[in-house]
């Protein structure tokens, strides 16, 4: 598994269709056979069970046991190392299997909490005696792993914890502090907490759930997710073995924030899991469902919604895909035998930290939309607990909240990207003589299907970053460093960002296609789509945001709207009549046909 150009935000830069991105298409066998493992255990085992898991007991005894079942047939041993007792396999393998489980809401959030934000840090930063007690256990779910970070006065704001831990002379540490918003604190037995030493040195430590002191609060009534745990819990003069600290005194930001990237990186795929599953739902109750003599998924006016949903998990799968792929190739070449293989590993995987947030950002609001979409479909029974669309709805909007705000992470984007550049990691700043000379050149005709495999597409995706490049520009030489400061500039760069990433990675995924691929016209409508819907919405982002920075100067507003006119097209495709052809694809496949 390779990719030509494993550098993070590479894509803003380097031509579209020049990388040999990963997709589904290169899946191995091994591969495919633990996502078939992951799909049948959650048809199998977990949705049968949806009764008991949206009405827990008080002890989540049927989600404790379906983890335990899910630990049996190896799901939560993946990514830890063979020598603890796991498989030591790679992203994308996790990638799939997360997708899987994603289909129930408050399962795949349990689950992902233990074997993610929960494991993952003793798997990446404990040393080899703590990696020794605790990861065996974690991956067979004998024992059940959470994350305790965010505390009711910080929030978003992680490292401003109040929770502290104060060293005894005894070798170890008084935990006294609360966390909230934990994820299966009602029945996990190790958690990864944070806390302050001597007020300022931000640290992780180890904490079993039956030390004393350490108390749970009730379970807190959520809008979804209600078949999951969470909790608030207490700490109060906890006794920690010095042993249990995590990681080095005062850099517990680097656990918090690699496991974040982490996590965004699974929730974008979770949610693209979710996704496609939300598709399968109104697709089966559209088709059954009749009006008017017919079945409501003959109507124009409900395919095109299934069709929309259709062209969005293109773009999230394309997106993800390609991560897992980056993240892949850049982790093959950390010989395992290397003293310093954890903080290599964590470093490569920072790397896609802006793809990270990307992902998580698109794919939740994708999701959110679809569901909103799929209780539309349901009309009145949409509204009803009796059908799956309701559920669907609320289980996704904590989506765009945890693993940092959508907000939080449109900021972190452009702002990273930003910071790379600085500090000559990514040469961004030699993207700006093209664009100039595009501005200063007579203005190119926009290629037809007649100038090759998606010509135009590719095309509009190059003025797109262009164009993009040219609006970061402007506002750094106006903001300089306090652009910072400017949140909704930030925000519209994201959002620019964000639409160049799904074009770029779905032609990139659509032009390797081989020419015997079964999907192949399909999946190049698709792409065709992704890049007639984003590009409009990058050039009334690059109008807005242009206009703002030329305020009422006249000839600057002049200006503006020239690089405007040298930069932009009309997408020229007929989307209606697209989305036509990709609605009947879905119908007859009953789901997701791409």
């Amino acid at each position: 598994m390779t990719s030509s150009n494993p550098l993070g935000a590479g894509f803003l830069i380097h031509p579209v269709g020049t990388e040999q991105i990963f997709s589904a298409e290169r899946f191995t066998e091994e591969q495919r056979m633990f996502a078939e493992t992951a799909r049948r255990f959650v048809h199998e085992e977990v949705l049968p069970k949806i009764d008991a898991l949206e009405h827990p007991d008080a002890d989540f005894s049927a989600m404790v046991d379906l983890m335990r079942r899910a630990g049996a047939v190896g799901l939560a041993m993946i990514e830890i190392p063979e020598e603890y007792g796991g498989l030591g396999l790679d992203k994308t393998t996790a990638m799939l299997c997360a997708e899987h489980v994603a289909i129930h809401g408050s399962f795949a959030v349990s689950f992902g909490a233990h074997t993610g934000i929960g494991t993952q840090p003793i798997t990446f930063f404990g040393t080899p005696e703590q990696k020794a007690k605790w990861l065996p256990q974690l991956a067979s779910v004998e024992k059940i792993a959470a994350y305790a970070l965010t505390e009711p006065g910080s929030g978003s704001d992680a490292l401003a914890a109040r929770t502290t831990a104060t060293p005894t002379d005894d070798g170890h540490y008084l935990l006294n502090g609360s966390k909230m918003w934990i994820t299966n604190a009602g029945f996990a037995d190790v958690f990864v907490v944070f806390a302050q030493i001597q007020g300022d040195k931000f640290s992780a430590f180890i904490v079993e759930a039956d030390t004393p002191g350490f108390s749970r609060g009730g379970e807190e009534h959520k809008l979804g997710l209600k078949g999951s745990s969470t909790r608030l819990i207490t700490l109060e003069n906890v006794k920690v073995p010095a042993a249990n600290l995590l990681g080095q005194v005062g850099k517990g930001h680097k656990i918090a924030f690699n496991i974040l990237n982490v996590g965004r990186f699974k929730l974008g795929v979770g949610n693209l899991g979710g996704l496609k599953h939300v598709i399968a739902t109104s697709v089966a109750y559209a088709a059954e469902r009749k009006q008017f003599n017919q079945p409501i998924l003959a109507f124009g006016a409900i395919r095109e919604k299934i069709a929309a949903m259709v062209v969005d998990a293109w773009a999230v799968e394309s997106m993800c895909y390609r991560v897992a792929g980056y993240m892949d190739a850049s982790i093959e070449t950390i010989p395992q035998s290397a003293p310093d293989y954890a903080e290599r590993v964590m470093n490569a995987i920072e790397e896609y930290a802006v793809e990270d947030s990307i992902m998580k950002v698109f794919a939740s609001e994708r999701l959110w939309d679809a569901a909103d979409q799929c209780v539309q479909i349901h009309g009145g029974y949409g509204y009803s607990e009796e059908y799956p669309a309701a559920r669907l709805l609320r289980d996704a909007r904590i989506n765009r909240i945890f693993e940092g705000t959508n907000e939080i992470n449109r900021m972190l984007i452009p702002g990273t990207i930003l910071k790379r550049t600085m500090k000559g990691q990514l040469p961004l700043f030699d993207a700006v003589g093209p664009v100039m000379a595009a501005l200063a050149a007579d203005k190119p005709e926009l290629p037809t299907s007649q100038d090759g495999d998606l010509a135009r597409e590719r095309f509009l995706t190059e003025k797109a970053k262009q164009l993009t490049v040219h609006v970061a520009n402007q506002a750094i030489q106006k903001h300089m460093a306090d652009l910072k400061d400017q949140q909704e500039l930030l925000c519209a760069l994201a959002d620019m960002l964000i639409a160049v990433y799904a074009m770029d990675s779905t032609v990139t995924r659509a032009l390797a296609l081989p020419a015997d691929d079964r999907g192949l016209a399909l999946k190049r409508l698709a792409t065709s789509l992704v890049v007639a819907q984003h590009y409009p919405q990058v050039v009334a982002i690059a109008e807005r945001v242009l206009e703002h920075l030329a305020g009422s100067k006249a000839h600057r507003r002049a200006e503006a709207y020239a690089a405007l006119d040298k930069l932009t097209y009309r997408a020229g495709m007929d989307r209606i009549g697209g989305l036509r052809t990709l609605a009947d694809a879905t119908a007859e496949a009953g789901r997701y046909p791409l």
